[in-house]
């Protein structure tokens, strides 16, 4: 019997007393019958959405979707919503069930024992003050309001008084480069720029003034600055004034009472403009709209990860992201449920130099996080420095563990359901999750009423009408596979898809990026398996893809043989493929300090691999490196690796600013010169 607590069997009762429609979600075919409906009648479905969660707008819609393409489709014509206005329609109830809007701590409060906790009406003076006063500097709908912020409270109320005045929001982390940073802010001219003086990551403080004021001298359209002094008390706010530009302080900004009144908005008005990773060329500027953005985080949010909308659960939702990654912007979901989220602030690992990766589990104690999220890697560090979470913290709040960012070893599966505590007398609910900043959603993910098989997400989402594809044919179609790997693909619109890229004509680079292989089928990226059971594996990036003797893979599978060695702390493989010559694979391998890559050791990974997957996916040769490429938000740089081992000059597939790692750059330039050297 399905708990009724779970919010999937809410709304299933939901649909069944206010539509006549009859799902049983406790078995994979009764949810398959759901998805299907989901996906076939995209009106009916996003139309109960907007129902079971009680979106408000001062004016009807006219339709739930207009032009049933992509892209192109319109959604809710004539209404009008704000992010802000429905995320704060659950604050009263929630604070009367005594339910903080958030939790929030950073290093050096975690070593003094410190947690702090801010009241929903706390939360709400606070932006109403800050959107006063942005509004009496000028700021209006449309305008861009730029961040320079790390994943502090403070962020969450500029983002919310941001959305509430209806202009547009964009953050980027203050760890990140100049470059990167002027590389994002330089495409949208931001009016406003609300900013810190500097930040700590693994117990060392970064003054980040100088950065800053080079940032400004770069950005001639901001016309002011608020400035919070986060690091140092005594930052010089003077020295970020200009003739054209002035400098406020965020305390001033944020201390008065004032009414909360947000901005009536049309449904696809732009909310934020997020990135992508900027790993070649500049960032895709990609716009989300406002009721896209919040319909798609109730559906998630509730039914799929079963966090809210009842106050009364008193959900406490953690993951573990910095503002520069997509998972940032999803936690907030949370809240328009409201729930509290807890945030987190610094290295997951401690302080550099002495790995401490019971840090976030400490936090989540401390917090009471019911539902705990990170990136994969995080996961799979945690297995290989052997944490044992419930020795060093009390987590029996805990029932839920999400995962995403790149695909979860099945090795991690069962160091979760080991290491985390049992929930109702069964392994703790693991539900990772696949999707993307392109549409600020998942594509796959989990569902508390189905089972959990190791390696595999539940199900693909309600509304995500996902199949694999195979190649296209003449017509640039591609065939549906079942139980194949094969391209990710969404056959029908989300609301939640970009309104379009910041300054892009004709919307050239939009169709590019996702249109370019199957016209007017959204084509993600990555490779996909959708199992006759209806849950989905993620293989890793498809334009990564190894293609070795006519047998395609995804990296992931790889990794997992490698990885699984407790000698390799990191990997990457590229597939090389030259005009009538056999394809060569290198393996790069991160090794534990003060081990060495030995024959005996390379002969012991290619068996391996051998073993996990066969003698044709055995890497052409092995290379110890001191670290892998990745982006700022953890992703392994394969392709740019691959087009710099095929030619490419390194300044033109790496953006050194957008990477978390750049000094590992020149190892790999060296090596692709040196391969062009000896190349026939």
């Amino acid at each position: 019997m399905t708990s009724p607590a779970h919010h999937i069997t809410r709304y299933t009762r939901w649909l069944a007393r206010e539509r006549g429609l009859h799902f049983d979600v406790t078995t994979p075919e009764g949810y398959d019958a759901l998805w299907r409906w989901s996906v076939t009648d995209l009106r009916a479905f996003w139309g109960s959405i907007w129902a079971y969660f009680g979106v408000q707008s001062p004016t009807p819609f006219e339709t739930v979707l207009v032009d049933e393409v992509m892209p192109g489709a319109r959604w809710f014509p004539g209404a009008q919503v704000n992010y802000a206005q429905h995320l704060f329609s659950h604050a009263d109830a929630a604070h009367a069930a005594g339910q903080p809007a958030l939790v929030f701590q950073n290093e050096a409060m975690q070593a003094r024992g410190e947690l702090q906790q801010i009241a929903w009406p706390e939360l709400r003076r606070q932006v109403a003050s800050l959107a006063g006063e942005l509004e009496r500097l000028g700021v209006q709908p449309g305008d861009r309001v730029g961040a320079f912020l790390p994943n502090i409270p403070q962020t969450v109320v500029a983002f919310l008084a941001t959305a509430s005045l209806g202009a547009v929001w964009s953050v980027c982390s203050p760890d990140m480069g100049p470059v990167a940073v002027l590389d994002r802010f330089r495409q949208i001219e931001p009016k406003v720029l609300i900013a810190c003086d500097g930040y700590t990551y693994g117990g060392v403080p970064h003054d980040r003034m100088a950065v800053l004021r080079g940032l400004l001298d770069e950005l001639p359209s901001v016309r002011d600055v608020v400035l919070l002094r986060y690091q140092n008390e005594a930052a010089d706010a003077a020295s970020l004034a200009a003739p054209r530009r002035a400098v406020h302080d965020w305390t001033d900004l944020t201390s008065h009472e004032a009414r909360f009144e947000p901005a009536w908005v049309p449904f696809e008005h732009p909310l934020w403009i997020v990135y992508s990773s900027g790993t070649t060329g500049l960032p895709k500027a990609i716009v989300h709209g406002h009721g896209g953005v919040m319909i798609e985080a109730l559906k998630a949010g509730a039914l799929h990860n079963d966090v809210g909308p009842s106050a009364a659960t008193g959900d406490r939702y953690h993951w573990y992201s910095a503002t520069g990654w997509i998972m940032w912007n999803s936690q907030l979901g949370a809240l328009l449920g409201g729930a509290t989220i807890c945030i987190y602030d610094g290295n997951p690992s401690g302080k550099i130099g002495a790995a401490d990766w019971t840090t976030l589990w400490r936090f989540a104690a401390d917090a009471g996080v019911t539902f705990f999220g990170a990136g994969a890697a995080f996961f799979a560090s945690c297995l290989k420095a052997g944490v044992e979470p419930m020795k060093v913290a009390d987590l029996q709040r805990l029932r839920a563990v999400g995962s995403t960012g790149s695909p979860l070893a099945i090795d991690a599966y069962h160091w979760v359901w080991e290491r985390l505590p049992k929930v109702d007398g069964r392994d703790i609910w693991l539900t990772p999750i696949s999707g993307g900043t392109d549409f600020a959603g998942a594509f796959v993910a989990g569902l508390p009423t189905l089972p959990v098989v190791a390696g595999e997400m539940q199900c693909r989402c309600l509304g995500a009408a996902v199949q694999a594809w195979g190649e296209p044919d003449a017509s640039g179609r591609g065939r549906e596979l079942v139980d194949e790997v094969g391209e990710l693909v969404c056959v029908k619109p989300m609301p939640s898809m970009p309104l379009h890229f910041w300054n892009d004509a004709g919307n050239r680079r939009y169709l590019d990026s996702y249109f370019d292989m199957y016209p007017g089928v959204w084509r993600h990226g990555d490779w996909i398996r959708i199992t006759p059971r209806g849950g989905a594996i993620i293989y890793g990036r498809s334009d990564a893809t190894i293609n070795r003797h006519g047998i395609r893979m995804g990296t992931a599978e790889l990794y997992r043989a490698v990885e699984l060695m407790p000698e390799v702390l990191d990997s990457l493989v590229v597939d090389l493929e030259y005009l009538g010559q056999e394809s060569y694979m290198p393996l790069f391998v991160v090794l534990r300090d003060g081990l060495v890559l030995d024959a005996a050791l390379t002969r012991r990974l290619k068996d391996s691999i051998k073993t996990a997957l066969s003698a044709r996916h055995v890497p052409s040769e092995i290379f110890q490196v001191a670290a892998v490429p990745r982006t700022l938000s953890g992703k392994k740089m394969e392709l740019p690796v691959k087009k710099l081992l095929m030619g490419t000059p390194a300044e033109q597939v790496f953006k050194l600013d957008a990477m978390a790692n750049a000094d590992c750059v020149a190892w790999f330039a060296e090596f692709a010169a040196r391969r062009a050297a000896h190349r026939p």
